[in-house]
């Protein structure tokens, strides 16, 4: 494993860890930090203990973007492969079955705002600010583009990205990139709290859902409705749903069993 990279995996809880580790360089997303994200995401995906993925980052910066000094002097296949890693890690965060919670204790920008984007709930410090700033220094944010617009909306995303202004947590959340506005001495009890109420449904129903929902959200309205109303059935009758459904009806605890 990179050692930009820490990973802690903590079957009791059903929460896996991942923390950007290379805090003196504000946390970059270096292309072998981007593959062992996406390799340790993958790995994560197969292990059915595990039902939430935290990712967040060590010091006061959650991850400033790109490593730059990948990308002097280098050849346009050379360029061209750092954004293929960049876009392979995008996906994966949201291709997993498990839910991941970005938690930022500060400043994300560039491919630093692309990963908070890219996952499916955000805890944020109310230290933490987010931008893209690649204009400034010639290199629009094309890529984090992608996932930013699809968090925020047109308007506001292209004020992000013509200026290449920061925005707080707390307008982030108005915005909609951000779930959650916590003190700084409170996000990590606030993510594992989160985390806690997700890890405590069905593994089986959580991938269902989190699949569904990318699958669905940019279809014609008629599409998603075709598309879910099958996926909705299909989940009625796996194990947990009747599991769930049952146990509603007898006021019990429901046992997953993850089928």
């Amino acid at each position: 494993m990179n050692d930009a990279l820490r990973v802690d995996v903590d079957h009791a809880t059903g929460i896996a860890t991942l923390v950007l580790n290379r805090p003196q360089q504000r946390n970059p997303l270096s292309t072998g930090t981007m593959r062992a994200l996406t390799a340790a995401l993958r790995t994560i995906a197969d292990d059915a203990a595990v039902r939430v993925v935290v990712i967040t980052a060590a010091g006061p910066v959650f991850s400033a973007g790109h490593d730059l000094s990948e990308m002097v002097d280098r050849t346009l296949d050379d360029e061209r492969a750092v954004f293929e890693v960049c876009t392979e890690l995008m996906d994966t965060v949201q291709e997993i079955p498990q839910p991941v919670i970005a938690a930022v204790q500060g400043p994300a920008v560039a491919a630093g705002c692309q990963l908070v984007a890219s996952c499916d709930l955000v805890v944020a410090s109310s230290a933490a600010v987010f931008g893209t700033p690649g204009v400034r220094i010639g290199l629009f944010c094309s890529t984090p583009m992608v996932a930013v617009t699809r968090a925020i909306g047109r308007k506001r995303a292209m004020q992000l990205l013509l200026t290449g202004d920061t925005i707080d947590a707390d307008t982030a959340a108005d915005w909609g990139l951000v779930n959650f506005v916590v003190a700084p001495d409170e996000l990590d009890d606030r993510t594992n709290e989160l985390a806690a109420r997700i890890a405590a449904s069905s593994p089986l129903t959580l991938a269902i859902g989190k699949q569904a929902f990318y699958r669905q959200i940019d279809l014609p309205q008629d599409e998603a409705y075709e598309l879910m109303s099958e996926t909705m059935a299909t989940n009625a009758v796996t194990c947990d749903a009747q599991e769930g459904m049952s146990a509603f009806l007898a006021k019990r605890t429901p046992t997953w069993v993850g089928k």
